[in-house]
């Protein structure tokens, strides 16, 4: 079982990758873990519905049967960062394939997508930039493991 981060695109602000960057990489003192960015879908910018079944194939073509599809999407449920850090510690003694959260591109995802999703969860009511929810679900799924383990990042 591992944990897989996978987004759309590249982040083109350097200090939000340098903070991705530094989250990520604790994230595997804790579970097996991977960030994977795919490439926009090129030729696509402008017709929105081209642009989200190209990303949807790509983020489909990522996915092994039995691997568990979270999407973050704003009509997904939302958790507090203890609720979250309590799901996280029941799927990945669960489960036994990969648990995939997936940050799609500016319009959202295919309906092939939704379609194979196991669950989709929101960071916020706000609407965020997609860089930055990177940073924030990289964020949360460390602190989830702080969480877990008792470690002094996380106040409430």
């Amino acid at each position: 079982m591992k944990i897989i981060l996978l987004t759309i695109g590249k982040t083109a602000d350097r200090l939000l990758s340098e903070a991705i960057d530094r989250y990520t990489a604790r994230i595997p003192h804790y579970v097996p873990f991977e960030y994977r960015v795919l490439p926009d879908a090129k030729g696509a910018r402008g017709d929105a519905e081209r642009q989200k079944l190209l990303e949807g194939q790509a983020i489909l073509a990522q996915l092994q049967p039995g691997d568990s599809l979270i999407l973050m999407d704003e009509r997904g449920k939302e958790m507090t960062s203890r609720q979250f850090a309590e799901y996280l510690g029941r799927v990945t003694v669960t489960q036994q394939r990969n648990i995939v959260f997936v940050i799609g591109g500016p319009y959202g995802f295919s309906q092939a997508v939704y379609d194979r999703a196991n669950s989709m969860m929101s960071l916020s009511k706000m609407t965020l930039t997609h860089e930055m929810a990177r940073l924030f679900c990289a964020e949360q799924i460390y602190r989830a493991f702080t969480i877990l383990r008792g470690e002094p990042y996380h106040h409430d």
